[in-house]
């Protein structure tokens, strides 16, 4: 068996507060077996140079998306909105290849290390070629993420996605979304073939694209498959007004409401973004136990709107980011988004505060969201605790936003005096990962973005 290995940090983030002289012992699996605070650092323990902090799970992403940044910020003509948008990035879920998922996928997975993320949920529903033909093995473009996360190290969530239907009336999907479909026992089948390959940091779950892309039949049979197992399930949710007025018409219940009202909701349940949430409902799933995954700089991209944190907060729903578009690809400004949004629909700070119990908005956002990603990743801990994966930050306190400050103010000053990732290395099962993207990675990337964008002059319209 392989030797522990110990790692001693001046200050660590532990159990909500900031701990001195914390001794973290590894696993021979890249786990924390051991965590003991106001220990002088032992003989053949290694020193970490800076504060250790928990990593974060980005609980949503759709990696492919990344080869869209910056090609959808302009308005010719007419009305922009999220329905325009995703118009408008069907033309990359269209074409792009397995090969081409990969090489954008590391990129990303890449920046994602950066931004201080080490495990991401992938909510994967590019499932077959261009034209809906299934490929010869009909997971390629699922083990291209995988391979994708392997390039750079990450760990993976991987959650193929039922997708049957294009809207609540529609018997069926629209030609520009073939490559997407996918029923409950194709998913349940991938679910298992990739937890059976047994790749090092890759598990998997199961996801629904919303209430408009998968029938009630669906549902049901995806349940009835899935059964007891403890998994993530991801849904989107209530992400636009449009999308509750049609539930709405086609239901007689907001989006919601009707997952609750069936009896879907569980612990394992994650509803994506859940912005559009009457108090009713919020106190609905926070009965049931689900989870909410809320991504404020796609949501603000897209022109969602604003979830209704101090509710979701004050009633104790389990909360986490993610990435979704890509448009931001660290933590630490979903995080910063998260309250300065409710800030500017309030004209009030600090509204994520607890006083009295966690005065500081940053650490509130922060323990949350680190607690809250342990089950989106379908993982029973998460964070600087034993059992949970042996990964974290350590911060530079010599980045300017650090720089000088009272051990008490640094994560506040993380979330909203940083410009990104003030941290000198990024450790994922017990190993400091490089956390810039190699070079063939950079390449391989800007080679599949000339092939998609440059090769024949095509823009997304």
């Amino acid at each position: 068996m392989a030797a522990l290995k110990r790692l001693h940090a001046p200050l660590a983030w532990v159990d909500g507060r900031w701990q001195r002289d914390v001794l973290l012992t590894v696993d021979a699996n890249g786990h924390w077996a051991e965590i003991t605070v106001n220990l002088p650092a032992p003989p053949g323990s290694e020193m970490l140079a800076g504060p250790l902090i928990p990593s974060l799970v980005n609980a949503h992403s759709h990696a492919f998306q990344r080869a869209f940044v910056g090609l959808a910020e302009r308005r010719e003509a007419g009305q922009d909105d999220f329905w325009s948008w995703r118009d408008r990035m069907y033309a990359l879920a269209l074409r792009i290849s397995p090969q081409q998922l990969r090489a954008v996928a590391s990129q990303l997975y890449a920046e994602l290390l950066r931004g201080g993320y080490t495990q991401v949920c992938e909510f994967h529903y590019l499932h077959h070629a261009a034209e809906g033909q299934v490929f010869d093995d009909e997971l390629d473009m699922a083990w291209a993420l995988a391979e994708a996360a392997e390039d750079v190290g990450i760990g993976l969530t991987l959650l193929p996605v039922v997708y049957t239907r294009s809207g609540f009336n529609a018997t069926g999907l629209r030609p520009d979304q073939h490559r997407f479909e996918a029923d409950a026992d194709w998913v349940w089948r991938a679910c298992q073939r990739v937890m059976a390959a047994g790749l090092p940091r890759v598990n998997a779950g199961v996801a629904l694209h919303s209430l408009r892309g998968a029938s009630p039949a669906d549902i049901l049979r995806l349940r009835e498959l899935v059964g007891a197992a403890d998994l993530p399930i991801h849904i989107h949710a209530a992400e636009q007004t449009a999308e509750v007025a049609d539930c709405l018409a086609a239901t007689g219940m907001r989006p919601l409401q009707w997952l609750a009202d069936a009896g879907h909701l569980d612990p394992r349940w994650q509803l994506v973004h859940a912005t559009h949430a009457e108090p009713a409902e919020i106190e609905a799933v926070a009965l049931s136990g689900a989870g909410i995954v809320i991504c404020p700089g796609t949501e603000a991209n897209l022109g969602d709107g604003l979830a209704d944190l101090p509710r979701w907060l004050a009633n104790g729903v389990p909360l986490t980011v993610g990435s979704d578009s890509q448009v931001t690809r660290g933590w630490v400004e979903e995080l910063r988004w998260l309250e300065y949004g409710q800030r500017l629909a309030r004209r009030q700070r600090n509204v994520a505060s607890a006083p009295g119990s966690q005065p500081s908005s940053a650490a509130r956002l922060f323990d949350a969201a680190v607690n809250g990603g342990a089950r989106a990743a379908g993982f029973t801990a998460w964070g600087l605790t034993p059992g949970a994966r042996a990964d974290a930050l350590v911060l530079n306190r010599d980045a300017d936003a650090l720089r000088g400050l009272p051990d008490e103010a640094l994560l506040d000053a993380v979330v909203f005096g940083s410009n990104g990732s003030p941290w000198q290395s990024v450790w994922v099962a017990g190993r400091a990962r490089p956390w810039r993207a190699p070079q063939r990675v950079g390449d391989a990337f800007e080679a599949a973005m000339r092939e998609l964008w440059q090769s024949d002059g095509d823009q997304p319209g």
